[in-house]
């Protein structure tokens, strides 16, 4: 009778018409949103000369971009769990390529600055709709594959925006890069718009699902006293610190430090953040399916022990031999992305259904506010004082932390409740 009880709460796992479309338009948005994203770090070298700025000021392009994202995004979140995402999404696309191809003709450090709080507003949309509308698609236990796949798009998005970047700006000058850059955001912008549909909320879990769980109902107020998601978006926000100052200057460090050109810099970066990058999505995104079989703690475990494991390939990196740097670089990178695609899935799976969008929203207000809005600035300001180096060794302490909190929250991780056999294998592979 038990073994028949639990065989009928077993939620049935139909595929949601679409979903493997919307699946590939929206990584194919997210990698050309990271290649905007680091085309700037590639070819900031050459406006700061441009334009005679500081290390500060250079700082400051990312903080404004970040002050924008994160006031767009309770805003933007409100908005998902209301309203069609699909509409939303072509919208922030859009605005995504036109502020690109504007930024050609920014002739003065204001209108940089100006520049980027656009950006922001335009990334927060599509960064809080496209998770959350994915959710939607796939039930929970495909969702760390599911996201494994969209968030390949990150690495190997920043990768091609510093290859890209570095290799126009030594060949044409750094405005040829925005304005080529705004090509293909446009594009995918059109066909998401005629291909790809709208789901309904909660289509992917299935009535079993939100009733099993009490996922019908949830405020969000919920949302502050939900241990999981707290630990989820605060450990995420610790290593976004990281990242977002290491990918934000470690072309300049190559550059000066190591006395590389613009770009080799560049390539150099690109090629490691591709190559290392993808393979640690892929490999974190494995371990967790795998891992998630046997404990839904694995969504938590693995993002704790790639920033654990960072932190010495870091240090090398930064304050070791310079015969080092590349290889300490490729090892740091590669375990820094192991947790991507698993800590995206521990969000969404943390929230009932109807909050998704609020849940995303609150996640990228913490990764920028707590994040990557201040780190580049703050890297920024000690370079000034004393040198890079030093700048970039902030970034170990936060792995250190980010760590502890993962660590923490694995022992509040909800059940996974599995859909039929096989069902996240295709939907990686379909």
């Amino acid at each position: 009778m038990a073994s028949g009880s639990m065989m009928a709460a077993k939620p049935e796992r139909h595929a949601v018409k679409g979903a493997v479309m919307a699946l590939c338009l929206l990584t194919a948005m997210n990698f050309v949103n990271y290649l905007d994203r680091y085309i700037l770090p590639a070819v900031q070298e050459q406006m700061k000369r441009e334009f005679h700025l500081s290390d500060n000021q250079i700082g400051s392009l990312t903080l404004w971009f970040f002050v924008a994202y994160v006031l767009a995004s309770p805003v933007t979140g409100w908005l998902g769990d209301r309203f069609p995402r699909k509409p939303m999404i072509v919208i922030a696309a859009l605005m995504i390529a036109a502020t690109n191809l504007l930024t050609a003709y920014g002739h003065s450090y204001a209108s940089l600055n100006l520049r980027h709080a656009a950006l922001g507003v335009g990334e927060a949309s599509f960064g809080i709709f496209a998770p959350a509308l994915l959710a939607d698609y796939f039930a929970d236990d495909q969702r760390n594959a599911v996201l494994t796949v969209f968030n390949v798009a990150i690495p190997v998005g920043a990768a091609m925006g510093y290859l890209f970047g570095g290799v126009v700006a030594a060949e044409h000058g750094w405005r040829m890069a925005f304005a080529v850059s705004a090509a293909p955001g446009a594009v995918i912008a059109l066909l998401i718009l005629f291909l790809m549909r709208e789901p309904t909320s909660g289509d992917g879990d299935g009535t079993a699902v939100k009733a099993r769980h009490g996922m019908d109902r949830g405020s969000i107020g919920s949302l502050l006293t939900n241990k999981a998601y707290l630990c989820s978006i605060m450990g995420y926000a610790a290593v976004t610190f990281s990242l977002g100052g290491i990918s934000w200057w470690m072309p300049s460090f190559l550059n000066r430090v190591e006395g590389r050109s613009l770009a080799a810099s560049g390539t150099l970066m690109g090629g490691i953040t591709v190559v290392c990058g993808l393979g640690g999505t892929l490999a974190g995104g494995a371990l967790a399916q795998w891992w998630s079989r046997r404990t839904a703690k694995a969504l938590y475990l693995v993002p704790a022990l790639s920033a654990i494991l960072a932190v010495l390939p870091g240090m090398v990196c930064f304050f070791g031999p310079s015969r080092m740097t590349i290889s300490a670089l490729s090892a740091a990178v590669f375990l820094v992305f192991l947790g991507t695609g698993p800590v995206n899935a521990a969000t969404l799976n943390a929230v009932p259904a109807r909050l998704r969008a609020t849940a995303m929203a609150g996640q990228l207000f913490a990764l920028h506010v707590f994040g990557d809005a201040f780190s580049p600035k703050i890297i920024g300001m000690v370079s000034d004082r004393s040198n890079l180096r030093l700048g970039l060794g902030l970034t170990l302490v936060t792995f250190v932390l980010a760590a502890a909190i993962f660590f923490a929250g694995a022992r509040y991780a909800p059940p996974l409740t599995h859909s039929l056999e096989g069902a996240a294998g295709e939907a990686c592979t379909a």
